[in-house]
């Protein structure tokens, strides 16, 4: 079965009639999205509102699984570590006399690189938003699609930060130095504590792996920022998606 246009066209007034027709599709469309662009900044500042967290912040218990290696809490607010008291139970690292566990105390604001990474680029997903909103041409396809192309890469920045790994910042932690004896208090011990058998630079000295224990903890605000974020994302890439269509253009072009 097929379908004719009645009274028959000449093929150059058919593909202007389409060419018309994709452009008003267009137009609606960008208009339609600049009602969207509102919703998805309110989503980043909720992120943003969850991140920054103020006082009395976010209290977090910290433990090893079926053991008592570690054990203790951490207090976050907004970026930064603000105080903690912790308790390590690992053979490397012998505990003070008289005492079964090796004390840690924060007692001055720890930064987390991770989380100021993090912080950074939801403000720039905001900055874009207000650029594809003020600043550029909404009606301009190839502006919006471009914006679109980068806010959804700066997402998937993002989510990459949230979950971590050496490849982010603050990932190799060995490489900061804003731990010092002045925020944790606690008879530092010689640096031969690392990833296992692995030696690296630790405040300017090589250093070896002895023992390794790694604690999670789950941070409620964080998780829904994480849960909020990907909505985002995800609405991004159905507007990118959309657009491409009426565009002619593939979601994996440049």
């Amino acid at each position: 079965m097929s379908a004719q246009v009645w009274p028959p066209i000449s093929h150059e007034q058919l593909v202007k009639e389409e060419e018309e027709a994709l452009a008003a599709e267009l137009e609606w469309l960008l208009a339609d999205l600049q009602g969207a662009l509102a919703s998805l900044k309110s989503g980043i500042e909720e992120c943003l509102a969850l991140l920054n967290l103020q006082e009395p912040g976010s209290t977090l218990a910290l433990s090893t699984l079926r053991s008592e290696t570690v054990k203790g809490f951490v207090t976050r607010v907004g970026t930064r570590i603000i105080k903690g008291d912790i308790s390590l139970r690992i053979s490397s690292l012998a505990p003070p006399r008289g005492q079964q566990s090796y004390p840690l105390r924060i007692s001055s604001p720890l930064p987390l690189p991770q989380l100021s990474t993090l912080l950074n680029l939801l403000n720039q997903t905001l900055d874009i938003i207000d650029i594809s909103t003020w600043t550029g041409d909404p009606r301009n396809g190839a502006f919006i699609s471009g914006q679109l192309r980068l806010l959804a890469d700066t997402i998937e920045e993002a989510k990459a930060v949230m979950k971590g790994g050496e490849d982010v910042v603050g990932g190799k932690w060995w490489e900061d130095d804003f731990a010092g004896d002045e925020t944790i208090l606690a008879p530092m011990p010689t640096p031969t504590h690392d990833e296992a058998d692995r030696v690296v630079v630790y405040r300017g000295q090589e250093v070896r792996v002895r023992e390794k224990v790694r604690v999670e903890s789950q941070d409620p605000s964080l998780m829904a920022v994480g849960a909020k974020l990907s909505a985002v994302g995800h609405a991004v890439e159905g507007w990118r998606f959309k657009l491409g269509i009426v565009m002619g253009e593939e979601m994996g072009e440049e």
